[in-house]
């Protein structure tokens, strides 16, 4: 399996993350167990998780998915084969959030010790914090690089001026700089990534790791009408902002490109992001193995520049 280098950097990523943020919620302890033993079975390496999660469920504080990883990396013997990214800066309770020095140093700590390692790949910026100056925020991240404590650094959910502005001042103040980017961006959800900052991650060789890959999994396509979005609790929010004329344009050319590349939506909407140049993986997450090994599936589907522009025409306001 090819996995993609991060520009820069001898950390490999890729070509699929494992989006964490279900260990501990939607999949208990030894569900988890079984999806991470199946996701690197197959060869892949990277974990996506943040302190947060899953503080938005009732009695969780959050941190407990960074400690079913650790448990699991412990039990396993296997963290020098394991990329594992967290994040840090959203709130975790009252008064501990953001991305000042000192939180982010404690912040640090936490996370290392659910992680149960002494090193974390990829420390990424959850959300920009406008109250921390950056040039506090990235010297922080420097220092714990140079502690070894963190490998690489990448932000999430930043403008692209925003974005630029922190790698302008990595430049000039000499210190780390951002590898990597987390934006929403999937084959719905494609204005705001490609037209703000997709450029800046061309120009800076940012690699995107991208989640809401299947847009809330509208893109598997089993949610075809509003009736069917009314079957799940999530479905709610899927028919409000996918069933719609482009939503089912988009479903049609997924049918078409998977029956003739003999796929699944799923996969053929993953494969269309690993097509992208600037996408070092899209983050994908399952809560069984059926789910799991159809996502994970979707590494070995090619597609030609014909149904990659078939793909592509879906945005247009009017049918290819």
């Amino acid at each position: 399996m090819e996995l993609r280098h991060l520009a820069h950097s001898d950390l490999r990523i890729g070509p699929l993350m494992f989006g964490g943020n279900v260990f501990g919620w939607t999949a208990d302890e030894a569900r988890s167990f079984e999806l991470l033993d199946a996701f690197v079975a197959r060869g892949f390496n990277a974990i996506d998780t943040a302190d947060i999660y899953s503080n938005w469920v009732p009695g969780h504080q959050g941190g407990e998915s960074e400690a079913i990883i650790g448990k699991w990396m412990k039990s396993r013997g296997n963290r020098s084969r394991i990329v594992i990214a967290t994040k840090v800066g959203m709130q975790m309770s009252p008064g501990k959030t953001g991305l000042r020095k000192d939180y982010i140093f404690k912040s640090v700590e936490e996370s290392l010790q659910r992680l149960q390692t002494d090193y974390i790949d990829l420390y990424q910026a959850h959300q920009d914090d406008p109250t921390a100056a950056l040039e506090e925020t990235l010297s922080a991240f420097d220092e714990l690089k140079k502690q070894g404590k963190v490998r690489l650094i990448g932000a999430s959910n930043y403008t692209g001026a925003r974005l630029r502005e922190a790698l302008k001042v990595s430049r000039e103040k000499k210190i780390s700089a951002y590898q990597t980017l987390q934006p929403r961006y999937n084959l719905y959800d494609r204005e705001d990534f490609e037209r703000d900052l997709e450029p800046v991650c061309r120009e800076f060789q940012i690699g995107a790791l991208t989640y809401s890959s299947l847009a809330s999994g509208f893109l598997t396509g089993k949610y075809r009408s509003v009736d069917d979005a009314g079957k799940s609790v999530r479905g709610s929010g899927v028919a409000k902002n996918y069933v719609n004329e482009k939503g089912l344009r988009l479903l049609k050319a997924l049918d078409e490109v998977a029956a003739e590349t003999k796929a699944t939506p799923t996969q053929v909407s993953l494969a269309w992001l690993l097509h992208k140049p600037v996408v070092t993986a899209p983050i994908v997450s399952a809560t069984n193995l059926e789910q799991l090994n159809e996502v994970l599936g979707a590494a070995d589907v090619r597609l030609t520049p014909t149904q990659i522009g078939k793909l592509d025409a879906t945005d247009l306001k009017t049918p290819a």
